[in-house]
């Protein structure tokens, strides 16, 4: 678990330096292709890595 974790975390990072480093060339028309797929790949990391932890439910009596 903690290695997919570790990976969710790396492609996370990967994934958001990608996506604002490709802001500032995204008139480039290939700059722009690689903004909005890492942002994708982003935003899936992102679900990845929420569902690796457990849903802990708070019952208040």
């Amino acid at each position: 678990m903690e290695m997919k974790r570790e990976m969710a975390k790396i492609g996370m990072t990967t994934t958001l330096l990608l996506t604002s480093g490709s802001a500032l060339f995204v008139k480039n028309r290939v700059a722009k292709a690689v903004h909005i797929g890492a942002g994708v790949a982003l935003v899936g990391f992102c679900i990845w890595h929420a569902s690796l932890y457990p849903k802990e439910h708070n019952k208040t009596n």
